[in-house]
């Protein structure tokens, strides 16, 4: 299963992929940016944080499975980073935007097809968005406004999607997400050979 998992800064989606990886239930696709490290953020671990002319040479070689441009910055998931797993019969978790989880839908892979479920974590309101991008103390007020402004259009989306979750707990978020995926794997179209 390739569980693509979008949803607004502040919705949990990453602390949702990271906790299911750290579990041993898929993979976690890391995903590459050009953005600077936030404090705390390891290369390799959090993403492979890449120069733009890297990023742009990657993607003219055909390296990245998607991409999209956010925030002012590039970020794009590598085909390696999924394929390969998907391949060798391992669950792949992925958390991205929205324009990256429409160009995986489109993207006519087959084993990409076969494999895809995606998922839209919404936050609760608006207050509490704000909330918790105000609550990492890693930005500055104008790119919390950015990313709130971008978290609405990006909010607009989410019928794009197979599945909506409304964003709670991360205890009750994480486990409604295990329902999913218990759900998915007992789906017959998933049974593997």
């Amino acid at each position: 299963m390739l569980l693509v998992v979008s949803g607004p800064s502040g919705s949990g989606k990453t602390t949702l992929c990271r906790r299911l990886a750290d579990a041993g239930e898929a993979h976690y696709s890391i995903s590459c940016t050009t953005r600077q490290p936030r404090s705390g953020e390891t290369d390799g671990l959090d993403y492979h944080f890449l120069a733009r002319s890297d990023f742009e040479a990657r993607l003219a070689a055909g390296d990245f499975i998607e991409h999209a441009e956010v925030h002012g910055n590039c970020y794009g998931s590598l085909k390696s980073e999924v394929l390969s797993h998907l391949e060798a019969g391992s669950d792949v978790v992925m958390d991205i935007d929205v324009q990256g989880a429409a160009q995986i839908r489109a993207c006519g892979d087959p084993v990409i097809g076969r494999a895809l479920v995606d998922l839209f974590v919404m936050p609760p309101n608006e207050a509490e968005l704000r909330n918790r991008l105000s609550g990492r103390g890693t930005d500055s007020g104008e790119v919390i406004a950015l990313r709130m402004t971008n978290a609405l259009e990006e909010m607009t989306h989410w019928r794009s999607y197979t599945y909506l979750m409304l964003s709670s707990t991360r205890e009750e978020d994480y486990s409604r997400f295990l329902a999913l995926i218990t759900t998915e794997r007992l789906r017959t179209g998933r049974m593997r050979d």
